[in-house]
């Protein structure tokens, strides 16, 4: 028999997914991947049950519906003080996964580096592999996750064709500073790189932490290619609607890619979507005191039982130190935890090029009372480990 492509015979099941199938084997509370327990606004749902019986039901325009990249471009807008051209600066896509390999695949060509940030979020080491690129990986060095001047500048040494940039990070919780954001770009221009930002948590972030969208920052607008989505914002991961932000240059090449991977997002889906994307400020405050809230409820369980961990200053995913449970092995310690104490996590090895394992993350997009539940079983982790630790 023929032989399958070689660029997938190093990859295996996300372990992400994993963590949710063997979460749901043992009944545990998920922390594992990322998605709400909870509903999108009460507009939203109206808007998706308007569009269910009086559609649209076909396509729509292969880039994206055009109200609906009309209120896009206006939210971009607000939200970065950016000019966006609704025909001209994006692409509609299906999820920020889409985006992310579509952008790739619009700008890098096989055998050029990318400088990929460790830890990171699992996708983008393959969407470097499926491109035909060579990872470039340079470490955000715990507790504070920032990186070494010298290290990323002899990685631009390289010459790599484009960076990837999460901000605000999954997985370390991470908002990068300005001071450091304007170092990347310093070294984009020096070495003639482009910049593939995944700015999906830009509305999830915490007092006094600024999210910075990296197109803002002085020359960079022609260079970013902003991939976001509005699952975390929206709370419809499900939804799976993204779009790809950038100058009419790559974004004409985005377009071409997007038509051959998806043929385009659902039609329906945009239409209900629009009633988000018009959503007051005042939306974007109160989702921030919500997750700020989220957060404080579970890490003062994790104080409680004193487990080391990062403070997250965006996103909803905080890693924690499990080095005093002696566990070699985060994979088995993870299923361990959903066997034994009933809360999925993900072991942080998944995220790290370098060998680490002993980390795991957890999220807290759940509602208060399944990060009580949660809590309360995590209190007795400790104990449960000396009685049948693994």
């Amino acid at each position: 028999m023929p032989q399958t492509s070689n660029r997938t015979k190093d990859f295996g099941e996300s372990i992400i997914r994993k963590m949710s199938r063997i979460s749901n084997q043992y009944g545990s509370i998920n922390l594992s991947q990322g998605f709400p327990d909870f509903d999108p606004p009460q507009e939203l749902q109206d808007a998706l049950s308007s569009a269910a019986t009086q559609g649209p039901h076909q396509y729509a325009i292969t880039w994206g519906a055009k109200n609906f990249r009309d209120a896009l471009a206006q939210k971009i807008e607000r939200s970065t003080g950016l000019e966006v051209d609704p025909e001209k600066n994006l692409v509609v896509t299906c999820g920020s996964t889409e985006a992310m390999m579509a952008s790739m695949l619009s700008v890098v060509n096989p055998g050029d580096k990318v400088v990929v940030f460790s830890p990171f979020y699992e996708n983008y080491g393959a969407d470097a592999i499926l491109s035909g690129a060579e990872p470039i990986y340079v470490p955000l060095t715990p507790p504070s996750f920032s990186f070494d001047r010298a290290e990323l500048r002899s990685a631009f040494e390289q010459s790599p064709k484009a960076l990837i940039l999460c901000n605000p990070s999954n997985p370390t919780g991470k908002v990068f500073t300005l001071d450091e954001l304007n170092y990347i770009a310093s070294l984009a221009e020096e070495f003639d790189v482009w910049i593939i930002t995944d700015e999906v948590y830009e509305h999830i972030i915490y007092e006094p932490y600024k999210h910075i969208s990296f197109a803002s920052l002085p020359n960079m607008a022609e260079r970013t290619i902003t991939c976001n989505s509005l699952s975390k914002t929206y709370s419809i991961t499900g939804w799976r609607l993204g779009y790809v932000f950038g100058d009419k240059k790559v974004i004409d090449s985005v377009k071409k890619v997007h038509d051959f991977l998806t043929v385009g997002a659902a039609a329906p889906l945009q239409e209900a979507a629009v009633v988000g994307l018009k959503m007051p400020d005042s939306y974007y405050k109160e989702l921030q005191n919500v997750y700020t809230k989220k957060r404080d409820v579970f890490t003062s369980y994790l104080d409680k039982i004193d487990l080391k961990y990062t403070k997250p200053q965006g996103a909803y995913y905080v890693l924690v130190d499990i080095s005093e449970f002696n566990a070699d092995d985060d994979n088995r310690f993870c299923e361990w935890l959903c066997k034994e104490v009933g809360v999925a996590a993900v072991p942080g090895s998944s995220f790290f090029r370098e060998p680490i394992n002993h980390l795991i993350r957890f999220h807290y997009a759940k509602q208060e009372e399944t990060l009580h539940a949660a809590g309360e079983r995590l209190l007795k982790l400790r104990e449960i480990w000396r009685e049948r630790g693994y």
